[in-house]
């Protein structure tokens, strides 16, 4: 029985020790990136950073680490207080760099940027640039005019077929956008009015008999 309790002594003193090993190489390890810190623990690292760094902190399983850097890494942006400066994490996971938490700056490489937000397809109305990896907006116009009077070389009257059209303005375009931007007019075949004898003008089907055209 003694020997029993002597093997389960020994076994958790080793344990222990192996424990207090790896410990202190993680203490080793923090302490070595405690380059700018002003307080830094052996368990957590940095806690308090130099007044122009920033202090990013990132969780490992369990445990929170902290370390103090010039610049936050991708994923990231720095946000400087009256207290401490820290490194903030991007809220989407398809950002890459980012201005505040649901502003992003570049995604990721599968991704195209478009107002502040990433998307793996660029949304309606716009255009992806493969170069730059955003999203473009297409040339913009504003409403459809009322059709044109039916005309025919200038004649409104007469018994032949005419065209009556429309148009539309661009309200935004850039020099590229303005090759995609959509058709500006458009035109259709009308029937012409006609001019009977007796000053009578009538729509062709509006007509109950036959009329002379001039």
């Amino acid at each position: 029985m003694q020997w029993i309790l002597f093997m389960l002594l020994l076994f958790n003193s080793m344990e222990m020790l192996t424990q207090n090993r790896r410990k202190k190489q993680a203490g080793a390890i923090l302490f070595e990136n405690c380059t700018g810190c002003i307080m830094c623990s052996e368990d957590n690292g940095c806690i308090a950073c130099q007044q122009r760094l920033f202090l990013l902190i990132w969780r490992d399983g369990i445990r929170q680490y902290g370390a103090c850097v010039h610049a936050c890494p991708p994923g990231y942006f720095g946000v400087r207080g009256q207290e401490v400066n820290r490194c903030t994490k991007c809220r989407s996971l398809s950002c890459e760099s980012c201005f505040s938490k649901d502003f992003c700056m570049k995604c990721k490489e599968t991704f195209y940027l478009h107002k502040g937000k990433c998307f793996s397809v660029c949304p309606p109305n716009t255009t992806a640039q493969h170069g730059t990896r955003e999203c473009k907006e297409m040339c913009e116009t504003g409403p459809w005019t009322e059709w044109s009077p039916c005309s025919n070389e200038r004649r409104t009257f007469g018994c032949k077929w005419g065209l009556e059209t429309r148009v539309r303005e661009i309200i935004r375009s850039t020099k590229e956008e303005a090759v995609s931007c959509p058709a500006l007019l458009e035109s259709r075949k009308c029937r012409l009015r006609k001019h009977c004898r007796g000053g009578e003008e009538r729509d062709d089907a509006e007509e109950t008999g036959f009329s002379l055209c001039i």
